[in-house]
This record gives structure tokens, C-alpha cells and sequence, in this order.
């Protein structure tokens, strides 16, 4: 389908499977959506009533599915009403909560604290069993619905889990259920929550991914074992598994483990590989850089070929394509230690073409071969915050659990070799362009007689506030270009998503621009200054 939003969705709260923990700091319900098999994760501000929003919904979704998602709706609220008339009987309290049953899509404030209470997204079970209360789910930001206020009202701190965790397993017959919709293609896994603390929140996140046409994305939680779940209609879904201990602390593999290039990012991954009990080998093309990880326990491989021929499962992070090349098919090169079943991870970000080169090579002498470039910067990769892109043999994905565990937050498992290549110059060619234009705009309100500072204090209120923008322009406005993203390497990527565009006649003006500013400030000397130092090439 297109990209965009869509229009609402009617579903309903569900338990989620046993073994499904659900995300912490994270104010989400489990959902099963009508007419379809697909559930997800919800955030809470998304609820809205279901009765008061109908008509509104029923006009922005004229189509065949959806109205046959109404119809299940109502059929639903049909045979709910039909069990609490039945069961109505059983006693005056029951009679009294329900004055009108046409009316069960509003509560008072008394029934609402009676009912299932949220907070932090945690159901929680109210006095009034038997009793289903129909809502829904609005993609609209701003508004509030009452299931936000009701967690709002909440005194329970953040992350803590309730007393009464038990009852999320309450059965389907006094399940909590509510009416809801929701843009699908806005829904998110916890990746989205914004640098969460990694020894407060233990849970690391695998996806699964399989291009598919359809527009409504599933989500289907697993635990341990990853693979991709067939769905009736034969495209596959993504599911995600937390794959972490139960105690939140890694198991490392007992694979041996090697790593090439100690660069920004190879020196933060192999340290936290290190800290989380695995054996690592390490190799770098100037061997200098090699040491401090010795100190650390790391052990020293002469050679790439040495490495990859003594490890189990061999990482790269090295600059571009023609050292991605080189490092696999140079003398004493990762290809000369390939025999059958040694596993080969290029992390580094090169084009599509290069890393599907470099399976091919892999494969055809036995080995296995995984591409995962990571998003991220060296701080994310210092703190073992690094999102991962992975595709190629999934199998391999599920042996590098524990790698990526400690080098990362979350992981995305992207199909064939070729798709994470992609995506990742997709993400920096986004990343660089807004890296631009913000120096672009702090630049002008200089020339106009602003103040910068002003400007990023604005920026910071609104909907632009990110890590991101800020560390950025504060890295401008204190002068300060050490590099945590070379700026060298997010023009490179550019130039391959540029690249990417031109290979399937896609245009790309927005990244052709940005290119030629980060260019002049290539030509200014700023290389191996942060990707931020592109603010020198507006300096007149």
C-alpha cells in the first residue's frame, strides 16, 4: 500500500499470549482488530470511545473491508449485550451498573474507577466481572481520550508494574474488551520509546520482516525461537521476540566471536561484546588500536583470514564499499578463512550491490553470510544502544542474538541480503538532509540578526524536539566538531542513496542538495570532523 496514515480501525482489547511480556514504559493494550487476523500493541492515547466516533469513521472509510470490520463490530456488541441481559439476574449490584444497556459505550466517574483501570498500559480487573465496556482507538494525537485520563490519574510511578499483575491473565469471559480504531500503519513495537535506560529496561527487540503489499502491518509476539508466521493469505508478518534472560541479563553464545575494523563504531560494539562475557578476537588494519581491547580480554588476530578461520561468527565494521571489498577479497582477506559453516557479519553501510557481491563470494565457499549494518553514532555505540539491520540467513540472525543483545537496543530482520543496505542509506540519506537543513536554518537566523540559541530553544518546544537536533545544534553553537558520525561517511552514504534513487529512476532532490553542501565542506577540510561541522560550509 502507500505510505501515509490510515484511516481508523475497529478492534478490541484482548489478553495477549501467556508468554508475551509486554513492553515496559510503555502505556499500550494488546488489540485483536475485526475483520482481520492482525494485532498489535496500542498505545494508550490512541483509545477512543467507539459509539461517539462511529459515524466520524464510518465517513473517513468507505471500504468493503472495513465495513465488514463495522459489521463484525456490532455483531460482537450484539452477542455481548445479549450475555449481560442474560446474566443480568444475578445480582442488584450487576442490575444498578447497568441503567442502560443502548448506553454501555459511557460510564461515570464511579464506574470508571470500578472498571478496568489503566496504568501504564497494564489492564488491570474491576469489580463489575462479566461486564464488556466498548471503546476505541483514535490516531489523533492531541486528543485525550478516558482511558488517558484514567491513566493519567494514575499515582503509580512509571515502569513499576501493578499489584494485581496477575489479572492480566483473567479469562476471555470477564476479558475487559473495547471497540476500537486505529491507524495501522502508525503502530509501534517499544523501538519507538525514545532512548530507554538499557539496565532499566532489560527487554531487547527482534523483528522479522517480509516485504508485503498489504497495507495493515502485523505484529505477532514470540518468545526465544524467531520465524516468520504465514498468515492465510500466504505474505508473511513480522513478528518480535524478546529474547533477553529472564533476570534481564545476556547469556553470551559460546560461539567464538571475532571483530574487524575499531573504528567509531567497531570500538563501542566490541567493548560491550566484551563487558557481556563473550570471546571476542579482534583485528584492525592499523594494530595500535587493538591494544586497549587486549587490556579488556580480547584476544589479537594477525590477519582478517586468521580471524575468520579460528571464530565461529565473524563481525566487520569497516568505511565504504572498497574497503567492505577489500577486507573480504584482499590478500589474507575474510575469504581465505571461509570454509563450510563460518559465518561472516558485515555491519558496515555500503550499497546494495557490494554487500550482495560479498554474499555471493561467502556463500559459494560455505559459509554463511549476514549483513547488518547499524544505525547509530558512537555514543549509541558506546552504550550499547546501536539499532541493527539485519538481512540474509536468518538462521545466522538467531546465532547472533546475544551479539546484538549487547551491542544494541533493538533489531530488525529485513529478508534478503540487499534489503538492510538499503534501508540503512535510506535512514542516513534522511539523517544527513536534516543535519543540513538545520544548519542551514541556524546559519540564516544568524545572517537575519537571530539568535541561534533562541532558534533551538523554539525547535526544542515543538514537534521537531529529538536527542538528535539538540546534540547537534549544540555541538554548532559551542563550536564543538568531535566526531560522533564522520562527516566523511554520512556524505558517502548520500552519495549511495543518491545512488539507490537513480538505479530504479526515483528522484532524490532533497539528498542532491544536501550532497553538494556536505561536498563544499569536504572541501573545506571538515571530513573527519562531525557530521554538524556541514554548518562551516554555509559560513561565508
Amino acid at each position: 500500500g502507500k505510505l501515509g496514515r490510515y484511516p481508523p480501525w475497529p478492534g478490541k482489547i484482548v489478553n495477549p499470549p501467556k508468554d508475551l511480556k509486554k513492553p515496559r514504559g510503555k502505556k499500550c493494550f494488546f488489540v485483536k482488530f475485526f475483520g482481520t487476523e492482525d494485532h498489535a500493541w496500542i498505545k494508550v492515547e490512541q483509545l477512543k470511545p467507539y459509539h461517539p466516533h462511529k459515524e466520524e469513521m464510518i465517513k473517513i472509510n468507505k471500504g468493503k473491508r472495513f465495513q465488514q470490520a463495522v459489521d463484525a463490530v456490532e455483531e460482537f456488541l450484539r452477542k455481548t449485550k445479549g450475555k449481560d441481559q442474560a446474566s443480568s439476574h444475578n445480582s442488584n449490584e450487576e442490575k444498578n451498573r447497568r441503567n442502560s444497556s443502548e448506553e454501555r459505550g459511557k460510564q461515570s466517574a464511579g464506574e470508571e474507577k470500578r472498571k478496568a483501570s489503566l496504568s501504564e498500559g497494564k489492564l488491570k480487573k474491576g469489580t463489575g466481572e462479566g461486564k464488556k465496556r466498548v471503546s476505541s482507538v483514535s490516531s489523533e494525537r492531541g486528543s485525550k481520550s478516558p482511558l488517558k485520563r484514567a491513566q493519567d490519574q494514575s499515582p503509580r510511578k512509571r515502569g513499576r508494574p501493578p499489584k494485581d499483575e496477575k489479572d492480566l491473565t483473567i479469562p476471555e469471559s470477564s476479558t475487559v474488551k473495547r471497540v476500537m480504531t486505529g491507524t495501522v500503519a502508525g503502530f509501534k513495537w517499544p523501538p519507538s520509546v525514545s532512548e530507554p535506560v538499557k539496565d532499566s529496561d532489560p527487554h531487547f527487540h527482534h523483528f522479522l520482516l517480509s516485504q508485503t503489499e498489504k497495507p495493515a502491518v502485523c505484529y505477532q509476539a514470540i518468545t526465544k525461537k524467531l520465524k516468520v508466521c504465514e498468515e492465510e493469505t500466504g505474505s508473511t508478518s513480522i513478528q518480535a521476540a524478546d529474547s533477553t534472560a529472564v533476570n534481564g541479563s545476556i547469556t553470551p553464545t559460546d560461539k567464538k566471536i571475532g571483530f574487524l575494523g575499531l573504528g567509531l563504531m567497531g570500538s563501542g560494539i566490541v567493548s560491550n561484546l566484551l563487558k557481556m562475557g563473550h570471546t571476542v578476537t579482534v583485528w584492525n588494519r592499523t594494530a595500535e588500536k587493538c591494544d586497549l581491547f587486549i587490556q579488556e580480554g580480547a584476544r589479537l588476530g594477525r590477519t582478517p583470514a586468521e580471524v575468520v578461520s579460528t571464530c565461529d561468527i565473524t563481525f566487520a565494521c569497516v568505511s565504504d564499499p572498497k574497503a567492505a571489498k577489500d577486507l573480504v577479497l584482499g590478500p589474507s582477506g575474510v575469504l581465505q578463512g571461509i570454509r563450510p559453516g563460518k559465518c561472516y557479519v558485515d555491519m558496515s553501510t555500503v550499497d546494495a550491490d557490494t554487500v550482495t557481491e560479498l554474499a555471493q563470494v561467502i556463500v559459494s565457499r560455505g559459509g554463511r553470510f549476514l549483513e547488518a549494518p547499524v544505525s547509530g553514532n558512537q555514543q549509541l555505540s558506546n552504550d550499547g544502544m546501536l539499532v541493527i539491520l539485519a538481512a540474509g540467513d536468518r538462521g545466522l540472525y538467531e546465532d547472533c542474538s546475544s551479539c546484538f543483545q549487547a551491542m544494541g537496543k533493538t533489531s530488525f530482520f529485513l529478508g534478503e541480503v540487499g534489503n538492510a543496505a538499503k534501508m540503512m542509506l535510506i535512514v542516513n540519506m534522511v539523517q544527513g538532509s536534516f543535519m543540513a537543513t538545520i544548519a542551514e536554518g541556524l546559519t540564516l537566523a544568524q545572517v537575519t540578526g537571530q539568535s541561534q540559541q533562541t532558534l533551538l530553544d523554539i525547535l526544542n518546544q515543538g514537534q521537531l524536539a529529538s536527542i538528535f537536533l539538540d546534540q547537534k545544534c549544540q555541538n554548532i553553537l559551542q563550536g564543538n566538531f568531535k566526531p560522533d558520525f564522520y562527516l566523511k561517511y554520512i556524505q558517502k552514504d548520500l552519495r549511495l542513496a543518491i545512488a539507490l534513487g537513480d538505479s530504479v529512476n526515483h528522484p532524490t532532490p532533497m539528498a542532491a542538495a544536501a550532497n553538494e553542501v556536505y561536498k563544499r565542506a569536504k572541501a573545506l577540510d571538515q571530513s573527519d570532523n562531525d557530521m554538524s561541522a556541514v554548518y562551516r560550509a554555509y559560513i561565508h
